[in-house]
């Protein structure tokens, strides 16, 4: 089996890269990246052929594509600030690169394709826990471009077979999630400040609710999808039902830590959602054999992996 990663040089791409080089099943895996937010070193020593470019170029996307069995696309301009700052090219990179990679799976004989979309989608919608069936409300360019992303992999099944999974990720964490950029996610941010002795920047009063889930469950998840051929033209939340406020979430880094974080209130953020929790039924009915990670796990695993960074790099 031949899969392809676009973003694969990324958090959860190199995650995914280093779980699916661990099966015989899969004997070449090839990584599309810009290297635009991934890591060319976060590949280092996986064996895997790196293709760097944008997946805005077809011709790169269609050697990618070219005898390859599947797409796992996670290539994508993260972040709702970005978003709200730059909305045409969270547009062009999410929902664009999208319908580029439809089509080169297409043009390669209909090759499987996975998709992460985002439980941002859900939006302005207050009803807790989000399922897949709850009218969508998006609240930033970013949210938009990932019903974008789900609605034409659905497009694209419906229209022309494709056989489709689109994913709704939650908040992802883990090993392999950096800091040192202006759009880093929450935990690398709190984690990397905390053992640096630096103030903890809280966007509101810290009540906000997320269901965090650890970056090795969503790369079993995935990896488990490509093996089984798993399709489904419906989204996905692929989260567990956790509902951890950003109070909370500081105290467990102060737990791994064994340090006090300093914390720094500053205002909400135009974008930000209130609360976010999933329904997890159709991902249990889907792949009734996954085993979660809890927060109290996962946490001291990721402050382990900031701890063995080198200090420029956390």
């Amino acid at each position: 089996m031949k899969i392809v990663i676009t973003g694969g040089a990324g958090f959860i791409g190199s995650n995914l890269a280093g779980m699916l080089a661990e099966h015989p099943e899969v004997t070449q895996i090839r990584v599309i990246d810009n290297l635009s937010t991934g890591f060319k070193e976060n590949l280092a020593g996986l064996d895997v052929h790196f293709l760097e470019g944008d997946i805005q170029d077809t011709a790169l996307l269609d050697q990618a594509c070219h005898g390859a069995d599947a797409v796992v696309h996670l290539a994508a301009l993260p972040s709702v600030p970005r978003s709200v700052k730059d909305p045409l090219a969270s547009h062009h990179a999410n929902a664009t690169g999208t319908l580029q990679v439809l089509e080169a799976a297409r043009r390669a004989g209909d090759l499987h394709v996975i998709a992460a979309s985002s439980s941002s989608v859900y939006g302005a919608n207050p009803h807790i826990p989000k399922h897949e069936n709850l009218t969508v409300a998006p609240m930033s360019p970013y949210a938009v471009t990932k019903l974008a992303t789900e609605a034409y992999l659905g497009a694209y099944h419906h229209s022309y077979g494709l056989p489709v999974l689109p994913f709704r990720f939650f908040n992802v964490y883990g090993p392999g999630q950096r800091a040192d950029h202006p759009y880093a996610a929450v935990i690398p941010k709190w984690i990397s400040a905390t053992l640096a002795g630096q103030p903890v920047t809280i966007h509101g009063d810290g009540t906000q609710t997320r269901d965090f889930t650890y970056v090795g469950t969503v790369c079993h998840v995935l990896t488990d999808a490509l093996l089984r051929r798993v399709v489904d033209p419906r989204p996905v939340n692929l989260a567990f039902g956790s509902r951890t406020s950003l109070l909370d979430l500081i105290r467990e880094i102060e737990t791994a830590t064994g340090l006090r974080a300093c914390r720094e209130h500053v205002p909400g953020r135009v974008g930000d959602v209130p609360h976010s929790q999933a329904d997890s039924t159709r991902l249990r009915a889907l792949f009734p054999e996954v085993a979660t990670t809890a927060l109290q796990e996962g946490i001291p695993t990721t402050v382990d992996w900031f701890r063995q960074r080198p200090t420029s790099d956390v």
